[in-house]
């Protein structure tokens, strides 16, 4: 969530320019106008902090829990140039590593084995190593907002980023970047004239208007999207780019500031400028599993358990439905939306980062006004979900 590209409020903590989850979501890091900090998210204590007269970090990508973490400069007064990577050694407490670009850099993403660097037309893929190699370039339509989003999982490396076109998606496979390592491997990909391998990607036309969100789950199987119009969120498998879930946070416009899918990928959760966070069920096992909890049949009973819910008002994949649901044919698409199952209320409306907790039926957000919050969903019931912890990780001077 970097705050130096959205509106600014006049609840959000001052000198806040950046906050981020690692890949794991158990820790958090923001980025200052003096500096940067890091902190276990649940329970929330500080873990890190590096804070000088030096300047502002307006990025700070984690990468797990190691002592790697890449940095971009910002504020107002950067402590590196914007137009600059940084990778910077914790332990050491110095940078390691530098990348220069043309232009400003948008946002980072880090795994163990890949390094990918977005600009506003332009996304740069690396080996990522102390002496990185550059394995791909790959072109997108204006993205001010620097969206990308990089699966967690070690054995499936994908990258989701905007396509060319407005509105499109581009689903690359890491594993596919690079170069041949024999004449054999270029010879059986009818390929004799260069020894670099061509990329897999293919494309996604996830919405009319244009990206303003981008979530992938852990190991890459599903995105998540949504448009600058902000009323729907679209989830994809992304091998086929076959439509999953369409899911209706709203009527009006808004700006959608996280996505985030929970471990096993049957929930997703959803924050916007409305103050609003939105949990949505995904797959109709969880309310099944949550409604009927199995036993032992006795002896000569033949048990049988529903295939989907059979709450009033909920749709097959027991979220929320409208009550004219049952004329979908008939009426406007409007009326067969699926509704968030659960909901929690910011009292600020500020922007939030969001991410399942590792406790079950639980999340996370991380807000622009220096506010953490951890709610609880009835998994059940769903509705109005109960605030179990408020904490501030950066108060007012």
């Amino acid at each position: 969530m970097n705050l130096t590209r959205t509106s600014t409020s006049a609840n959000d903590a001052p000198g806040l320019l950046y906050a981020g989850f690692n890949q794991d979501y158990g820790c958090f890091a923001i980025g200052l106008d003096n500096g940067f900090r890091i902190y276990n998210c649940d329970p929330m204590i500080e873990q890190a902090r590096n804070e000088s007269d030096s300047g502002g970090i307006m990025l700070v990508e984690m990468l797990y829990r190691t002592n790697y973490l890449a940095l971009v400069g910002g504020g107002r007064n950067p402590r590196y140039p914007p137009n600059k990577v940084i990778i910077y050694d914790s332990i050491k407490a110095k940078p390691v590593l530098e990348l220069e670009y043309k232009n400003e850099v948008k946002n980072v993403k880090l795994r163990r084995d890949r390094l990918t660097v977005v600009l506003q037309n332009k996304v740069f893929v690396y080996h990522f190593s102390l002496h990185p190699e550059l394995l791909h370039t790959f072109e997108t339509c204006d993205n001010e907002k620097g969206l990308a989003a990089v699966s967690a999982s070690p054995n499936h490396a994908i990258l989701i980023i905007p396509g060319k076109q407005r509105g499109h998606l581009q689903v690359v496979d890491l594993n596919s970047l690079g170069y041949y390592s024999t004449q054999d491997d270029i010879r059986a990909d009818n390929n004799k004239s260069t020894s670099r391998r061509s990329a897999n990607v293919s494309i996604i036309a996830a919405h009319s208007g244009k990206l303003s969100c981008l979530a992938l789950n852990q190991d890459g199987s599903r995105c998540a999207t949504a448009s600058d119009k902000g009323t729907l969120v679209r989830v994809f498998n992304t091998a086929t780019g076959t439509l999953l879930n369409e899911l209706r946070r709203g009527m009006d416009r808004a700006e959608i500031f996280a996505i985030a899918f929970n471990q096993d990928s049957t929930r997703l959760c959803v924050s916007s400028d409305k103050g609003t966070i939105h949990v949505f069920n995904l797959d109709p096992s969880v309310v099944i599993q949550a409604e009927h909890k199995p036993r032992g049949p006795t002896y000569g009973e033949v048990v049988v358990y529903p295939t989907q819910s059979s709450s009033p008002g909920l749709t097959h994949s027991g979220n929320r439905a409208s009550a004219l649901s049952f004329m979908k044919d008939l009426l406007p698409k409007y009326f067969s939306s699926e509704w968030s199952f659960a909901n929690a209320k910011i009292v600020t409306e500020s922007k939030c980062l969001i991410a399942f907790g590792e406790q079950k039926n639980t999340f996370i957000a991380i807000c622009a006004d220096g506010s953490c919050y951890k709610f609880y969903f009835d998994p059940r019931k769903g509705g109005e979900c109960t605030r179990e912890s408020f904490e501030r990780f950066l108060k007012r001077e």
